[in-house]
Protein backbone atom coordinates (compact mmCIF):
# COMPACT_ATOMS: atom_id res chain seq x y z
CA UNK A 1 0.00 0.00 0.00
CA UNK A 2 1.48 3.06 -1.19
CA UNK A 3 1.01 6.77 0.96
CA UNK A 4 -1.07 7.76 -1.59
CA UNK A 5 -3.21 5.27 -0.73
CA UNK A 6 -3.49 5.64 2.85
CA UNK A 7 -3.52 9.44 2.80
CA UNK A 8 -7.32 9.20 0.80
CA UNK A 9 -9.82 10.20 1.87
CA UNK A 10 -12.40 7.23 2.39
CA UNK A 11 -15.86 7.29 -0.27
CA UNK A 12 -18.93 7.49 1.72
CA UNK A 13 -21.30 4.40 0.45
CA UNK A 14 -23.08 6.14 -1.86
CA UNK A 15 -19.80 7.24 -3.44
CA UNK A 16 -18.85 3.66 -3.92
CA UNK A 17 -22.28 2.38 -5.41
CA UNK A 18 -21.65 5.56 -7.54
CA UNK A 19 -18.65 4.08 -8.65
CA UNK A 20 -19.22 0.72 -9.31
CA UNK A 21 -22.13 1.33 -11.30
CA UNK A 22 -20.00 3.81 -13.26
CA UNK A 23 -17.26 0.61 -13.69
CA UNK A 24 -20.03 -1.84 -14.21
CA UNK A 25 -20.96 -0.29 -17.18
CA UNK A 26 -17.64 0.85 -18.70
CA UNK A 27 -17.15 -3.33 -18.01
CA UNK A 28 -20.97 -4.25 -20.19
CA UNK A 29 -20.18 -1.61 -22.78
CA UNK A 30 -16.65 -2.14 -23.56
CA UNK A 31 -17.23 -5.79 -24.04
CA UNK A 32 -19.31 -8.65 -23.87
CA UNK A 33 -19.22 -9.83 -19.84
CA UNK A 34 -17.23 -12.38 -18.86
CA UNK A 35 -18.67 -15.63 -17.29
CA UNK A 36 -17.84 -14.23 -13.84
CA UNK A 37 -19.56 -11.19 -14.62
CA UNK A 38 -22.60 -12.97 -15.73
CA UNK A 39 -22.45 -15.01 -12.20
CA UNK A 40 -22.40 -12.19 -10.23
CA UNK A 41 -25.38 -10.87 -12.58
CA UNK A 42 -27.13 -13.64 -11.85
CA UNK A 43 -27.12 -14.22 -8.14
CA UNK A 44 -27.50 -10.29 -7.77
CA UNK A 45 -29.10 -9.92 -3.86
CA UNK A 46 -32.05 -7.76 -4.75
CA UNK A 47 -35.57 -7.41 -2.41
CA UNK A 48 -38.05 -5.10 -4.72
CA UNK A 49 -40.32 -5.72 -1.97
CA UNK A 50 -38.34 -3.80 0.51
CA UNK A 51 -38.88 -0.26 -1.71
CA UNK A 52 -40.28 -0.10 -4.85
CA UNK A 53 -38.08 2.20 -7.06
CA UNK A 54 -36.92 2.27 -10.57
CA UNK A 55 -33.46 1.58 -10.02
CA UNK A 56 -34.23 -1.45 -7.95
CA UNK A 57 -36.66 -2.46 -10.41
CA UNK A 58 -33.99 -2.16 -13.24
CA UNK A 59 -31.39 -4.29 -11.59
CA UNK A 60 -34.10 -6.71 -11.16
CA UNK A 61 -34.49 -6.65 -14.60
CA UNK A 62 -30.63 -7.04 -15.30
CA UNK A 63 -30.70 -10.07 -12.73
CA UNK A 64 -33.29 -11.97 -14.52
CA UNK A 65 -32.04 -11.08 -17.84
CA UNK A 66 -28.57 -12.43 -17.06
CA UNK A 67 -30.37 -15.51 -15.74
CA UNK A 68 -31.68 -16.29 -19.00
CA UNK A 69 -29.19 -15.65 -21.04
CA UNK A 70 -25.71 -17.72 -21.78
CA UNK A 71 -21.99 -16.50 -22.86
CA UNK A 72 -22.57 -17.69 -26.23
CA UNK A 73 -26.03 -15.60 -26.97
CA UNK A 74 -24.65 -12.59 -25.22
CA UNK A 75 -21.52 -12.49 -27.05
CA UNK A 76 -23.24 -12.38 -30.56
CA UNK A 77 -25.48 -9.80 -28.90
CA UNK A 78 -22.71 -7.71 -28.05
CA UNK A 79 -21.20 -7.91 -31.53
CA UNK A 80 -25.22 -7.54 -33.34
CA UNK A 81 -24.92 -4.43 -31.23
CA UNK A 82 -21.88 -2.62 -31.32
CA UNK A 83 -19.64 -4.17 -33.61
CA UNK A 84 -21.39 -5.83 -36.64
CA UNK A 85 -20.32 -6.29 -40.68
CA UNK A 86 -18.88 -2.89 -40.53
CA UNK A 87 -21.19 -1.04 -38.15
CA UNK A 88 -23.20 -2.23 -35.20
CA UNK A 89 -26.88 -1.77 -34.05
CA UNK A 90 -25.62 1.64 -31.82
CA UNK A 91 -22.28 3.89 -32.62
CA UNK A 92 -21.37 4.18 -28.89
CA UNK A 93 -20.17 7.46 -29.39
CA UNK A 94 -19.81 11.04 -28.05
CA UNK A 95 -19.61 12.61 -31.13
CA UNK A 96 -21.94 10.61 -33.25
CA UNK A 97 -24.43 11.21 -31.34
CA UNK A 98 -23.83 14.79 -30.56
CA UNK A 99 -22.86 15.79 -34.11
CA UNK A 100 -23.63 12.86 -36.59
CA UNK A 101 -19.95 12.55 -36.97
CA UNK A 102 -17.01 10.18 -35.82
CA UNK A 103 -13.75 11.88 -34.39
CA UNK A 104 -15.65 15.35 -34.12
CA UNK A 105 -15.28 18.28 -31.77
CA UNK A 106 -16.74 16.69 -28.59
CA UNK A 107 -13.66 14.24 -29.02
CA UNK A 108 -11.31 16.93 -29.72
CA UNK A 109 -12.83 18.77 -26.16
CA UNK A 110 -12.61 15.52 -24.36
CA UNK A 111 -8.95 15.58 -24.90
CA UNK A 112 -8.57 19.08 -23.98
CA UNK A 113 -10.58 18.04 -20.64
CA UNK A 114 -8.64 14.95 -20.02
CA UNK A 115 -5.30 16.53 -20.57
CA UNK A 116 -6.57 19.07 -18.31
CA UNK A 117 -7.25 16.67 -15.41
CA UNK A 118 -3.88 14.80 -16.29
CA UNK A 119 -5.79 11.62 -17.65
CA UNK A 120 -4.19 9.52 -20.50
CA UNK A 121 -5.65 7.00 -22.95
CA UNK A 122 -4.23 3.77 -22.27
CA UNK A 123 -2.32 3.11 -25.62
CA UNK A 124 -3.53 -0.58 -25.22
CA UNK A 125 -6.98 0.60 -26.36
CA UNK A 126 -7.95 1.24 -29.97
CA UNK A 127 -11.51 3.16 -29.60
CA UNK A 128 -11.01 6.84 -29.20
CA UNK A 129 -11.58 8.18 -25.42
CA UNK A 130 -15.73 9.38 -26.43
CA UNK A 131 -16.16 5.85 -26.36
CA UNK A 132 -19.51 5.58 -23.28
CA UNK A 133 -17.44 2.42 -21.78
CA UNK A 134 -14.10 4.95 -21.70
CA UNK A 135 -16.07 7.90 -20.30
CA UNK A 136 -17.52 5.81 -17.30
CA UNK A 137 -14.73 4.39 -16.78
CA UNK A 138 -13.45 8.26 -16.22
CA UNK A 139 -16.37 8.80 -14.07
CA UNK A 140 -15.24 6.08 -11.87
CA UNK A 141 -11.82 7.33 -11.77
CA UNK A 142 -12.89 10.96 -10.79
CA UNK A 143 -15.03 9.43 -8.10
CA UNK A 144 -12.30 7.37 -6.67
CA UNK A 145 -9.58 9.89 -6.72
CA UNK A 146 -11.64 12.25 -4.41
CA UNK A 147 -8.36 13.50 -3.02
CA UNK A 148 -7.51 14.81 -6.63
CA UNK A 149 -10.79 15.41 -8.36
CA UNK A 150 -13.67 17.64 -6.48
CA UNK A 151 -17.13 16.83 -6.68
CA UNK A 152 -17.71 20.10 -8.86
CA UNK A 153 -15.26 18.48 -11.55
CA UNK A 154 -17.29 15.24 -11.78
CA UNK A 155 -20.25 17.57 -12.36
CA UNK A 156 -18.42 19.02 -15.42
CA UNK A 157 -17.41 15.97 -17.16
CA UNK A 158 -20.61 15.05 -16.64
CA UNK A 159 -22.31 17.80 -17.78
CA UNK A 160 -20.06 17.89 -20.62
CA UNK A 161 -19.33 14.65 -21.64
CA UNK A 162 -22.13 12.81 -20.52
CA UNK A 163 -25.25 14.97 -20.14
CA UNK A 164 -25.76 15.91 -23.79
CA UNK A 165 -26.16 12.16 -24.94
CA UNK A 166 -26.31 9.48 -22.64
CA UNK A 167 -29.65 9.55 -22.24
CA UNK A 168 -30.00 8.98 -25.87
CA UNK A 169 -27.90 6.19 -25.89
CA UNK A 170 -29.36 4.56 -23.26
CA UNK A 171 -33.09 4.98 -24.42
CA UNK A 172 -31.54 3.30 -28.36
CA UNK A 173 -29.87 0.60 -26.39
CA UNK A 174 -33.58 -0.24 -24.42
CA UNK A 175 -35.37 -0.52 -27.91
CA UNK A 176 -32.68 -1.64 -30.31
CA UNK A 177 -33.63 -4.79 -32.11
CA UNK A 178 -31.16 -7.03 -31.06
CA UNK A 179 -31.06 -5.81 -27.64
CA UNK A 180 -31.82 -8.65 -25.17
CA UNK A 181 -29.82 -8.92 -22.59
CA UNK A 182 -28.47 -5.34 -22.73
CA UNK A 183 -32.15 -3.89 -23.22
CA UNK A 184 -31.88 -4.14 -19.31
CA UNK A 185 -28.43 -2.79 -19.06
CA UNK A 186 -30.48 -0.04 -20.90
CA UNK A 187 -32.95 0.64 -18.35
CA UNK A 188 -30.89 0.09 -15.53
CA UNK A 189 -27.83 2.98 -17.62
CA UNK A 190 -31.22 5.42 -18.39
CA UNK A 191 -32.26 5.38 -14.28
CA UNK A 192 -28.73 5.46 -13.00
CA UNK A 193 -28.00 8.59 -15.60
CA UNK A 194 -31.17 10.02 -14.41
CA UNK A 195 -30.28 10.29 -10.76
CA UNK A 196 -26.57 11.54 -11.25
CA UNK A 197 -28.27 14.04 -13.83
CA UNK A 198 -30.27 15.35 -10.97
CA UNK A 199 -27.86 15.07 -8.03
CA UNK A 200 -25.47 17.21 -10.03
CA UNK A 201 -27.81 20.05 -10.89
CA UNK A 202 -29.14 20.19 -7.25
CA UNK A 203 -25.13 20.44 -6.56
CA UNK A 204 -25.17 24.23 -8.80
Amino acid sequence: MDSETVQSPRLTEEEQNRADIYALFANLLYQAPSQELLTLLQALDIDVQQQHSNMLSAWAGVKLAAQHTSMTSIEDEFYQLFIGLGRGELVPYSSWYMTGMLMDTPLALLRQDLQKLGLQRDKSISDPEDHVASLCETMNYLITHPHQYSAEQQAHFFATHLAPWIMKFFTDLQHANTAKFYHSVGHLGYYFMSLEQQAFTMQR
